[in-house]
């Protein structure tokens, strides 16, 4: 995924820039990067945060920055910010999102035979950097930007700092957030509004589908209005999203006592309590405690000091060991007990296998498992959050994968919970996580919870609907 923070300022902008940047860092764990504007000088610093935190790594570099102006993020694999020369002046820029279609963007750049883009590990062109590329191909700036939102497939928000503001764009659908900040002095821009309180800022403006603002330390102006249709990511509320920020005015904490809520009521199983997965399925757990009845305890806990999230590394043995080593079982609290687990979803099934076997290993009588969405059926073409190379990862397409063998199945029948297909799906899960019960949250549970209407969600993930699906159902195999 990723994430940034942008502020413009009176004054020093870098305190705020180095702590609302770190307010991302459960976004990614792979590149963090600052750039300031210091009159006409540009400042800026990147670091590999794989294995540290954004803070130990730029806590020396702050000392160094000063200006009134500045873009930060934490990015999934690339170097950022990036400083660009061109017609329009020197600026910098980030992106977030995913630019599906970098390679077909470069390739159209290159027959103007003016250009050329820096590599990356694997030979991957940095997609930021095709981004500016477009930019930098009109007469101005808010041209140039609406022109790359609309040129890009996947999505793309973006922060561009020059030397007349801070230009904040949101991705053509909207699928990731853009907030506007404001404070005494300064105003801000950020993905994620649990930056605001500490750093005493308030939202005083989200950006819409495509909506592009100049933000200067006066305030901002609409260059581009919003577009109309919005498919914000409904993964915001369910896993990524943190507990403290809100999007489209809906709470991330709120909707997932919710969702847990929602799980509780569907459920005929009466455990002896409930508990989350940390981190993100805590919430949910809660949830379904307070609804159940039932109490919430916690039979591991999350060694949080070291260990990374561990989504994160592209080799799955080190994910597994991450997984394993970052939690640690209670005895205790496992024995004899019919436990039963909250998780915000089960996408390759093999972590949680590991963890299940080791919470029965040490006595516990029944697990029980609620997942907060529905079964993860197609691969996201949207965002990037993992970098996984086939859909068949999933654990709920390999198990589609075994029912149908090399027939091309009927994806639909596998949505829809009152199918016999989408049963015999979940029981060959279920098998090979050894567990007593699974129970998918139902889709339109989910959307109830969220709060938001469906046609405003992109659900693709698990309908496979692209656009208001609501109004127009798609499938796409």
């Amino acid at each position: 995924m990723g994430g940034f923070f942008g502020v413009v300022s009176k004054g020093d902008c870098v305190p705020d820039l180095y702590y609302g940047t770190d307010y991302h860092s459960h976004l990614g764990t792979r590149r963090g990067g600052m750039a300031v504007l210091n009159g006409n000088e540009y400042n800026r610093s990147i670091h590999d945060i794989t294995n540290a935190q954004f803070r130990s790594k730029f806590d020396s570099d702050i000392s160094s920055m000063n200006g009134r102006s500045g873009i930060g993020v934490i990015s999934d694999y690339e170097d950022q910010p990036l400083i660009i020369g061109s017609h329009l002046g020197t600026y910098a820029i980030v992106t977030v999102g995913a630019v599906r279609n970098a390679e077909a963007l470069a390739k159209q750049a290159f027959k103007t035979r003016a250009v050329h883009f820096s590599e990356m590990s694997g030979n991957e062109i940095n997609p930021t950097e095709v981004i500016a590329t477009i930019i930098n191909q009109e007469e101005s700036f808010e041209a140039g930007i609406s022109r790359a939102l609309e040129m890009v497939e996947g999505s793309c928000s973006m922060l561009v700092l020059t030397k007349n503001g801070i230009y904040a764009a949101r991705d053509r659908d909207g699928r990731t957030p853009v907030v506007i900040g404001k404070k005494e002095g300064a105003h801000c821009i950020t993905f994620e509004s649990c930056a605001f309180p500490n750093l005493d800022y308030e939202a005083v403006k989200e950006l819409g589908p495509g909506e592009i603002a100049l933000v200067t330390g006066n305030g901002f102006e609409i260059k581009k209005p919003a577009g109309k249709e919005l498919q914000i990511c409904a993964f915001l509320w369910i896993y990524y999203g943190y507990p403290a920020s809100s999007y489209e005015g809906v709470n991330v904490e709120r909707s997932r006592y919710a969702c847990g809520a929602a799980l509780a009521r569907a459920d005929k199983v009466k455990p002896d309590f409930a508990a989350g997965i940390p981190d993100s399925g805590v919430a949910h757990a809660i949830g379904y405690a307070m609804e159940a009845g039932v109490p919430y305890m916690r039979p591991f806990v999350k060694y949080t000091p070291t260990w990374a999230r561990s989504f994160m590394p592209q080799v799955q043995a080190v994910r597994e060991l991450v997984a394993r080593m970052k939690l640690i079982p209670v005895r205790e609290l496992t024995q004899g007990q019919r436990i039963l687990f909250c998780d915000d979803s089960v996408v390759r099934g093999t972590q949680l296998r590991d963890t299940f076997r080791r919470v029965f290993a040490y006595g516990a009588r029944e697990i029980h498992l609620r997942p907060a969405c529905p079964p993860l059926l197609y691969g996201c073409k949207y965002l990037n959050f993992s970098r996984s190379k086939t859909v068949f990862d999933l654990a709920a397409r390999t198990a589609i994968k075994e029912l149908e063998g090399d027939n091309e199945p009927d994806l639909a029948r596998y949505c829809d919970a009152g199918t016999d297909q989408y049963g015999a799906m979940v029981d060959i899960i279920k098998k090979k996580m050894g567990i007593t019960t699974l129970q998918y949250q139902k889709l339109p549970d989910m959307v109830k919870a969220i709060g938001l209407p469906k046609e405003k969600l992109c659900t693709y993930c698990w309908d496979g609907c692209e656009g208001p699906c609501a109004v127009k159902k798609k499938q796409v195999k």
